[in-house]
């Protein structure tokens, strides 16, 4: 394959792939989105926790993308162009922030520093581990 932004594929895309390593690859390679009529849960979840995006849209328009020479994904406005078409596609309101702001989990925490700071030199951040020992 050559190097491109967007890969197309069939039904129940990153079936079996439960770590990581299979978003890992891909976004590798060059990949930085993925439309296919539909994704296993998993790859989903992955795919946005490392910066992939994941767009299902119907057969039909996953088809049409495939055969065109160009496409092209706007997040901000949830479409997918290409020559001669265009789809819209759902996407969670948490997920697109995240993708828009590229922020992965630990940001997403760092942008708490602040709260998690104050609640450690509080009262709360004195009760230190809490262990169990059995007799």
């Amino acid at each position: 394959l050559e190097p491109n932004p967007i890969l197309v594929s069939g039904r129940n895309f990153g079936s079996g792939s439960s770590r990581e390593h299979a978003v890992w690859a891909l976004e590798q390679f060059g990949f930085r989105a993925v439309v296919a009529p539909s994704f296993s849960d998993i790859f989903f979840s992955n795919c946005t926790k490392n910066g992939v995006l994941p767009v299902a849209l119907g057969e039909d328009d996953c088809e049409a993308l495939a055969t065109a020479a160009h496409g092209r994904i706007d997040l901000e406005a949830q479409t997918v162009t290409w020559d001669g078409g265009e789809a819209s596609f759902e996407i969670d309101r948490e997920i697109k922030r995240r993708l828009l702001g590229g922020l992965d989990d630990i940001a997403l925490t760092l942008q708490e520093e602040h709260d998690i700071a104050a609640f450690e030199a509080g009262p709360g951040g004195s009760f230190g581990p809490v262990t169990t020992a059995l007799r």
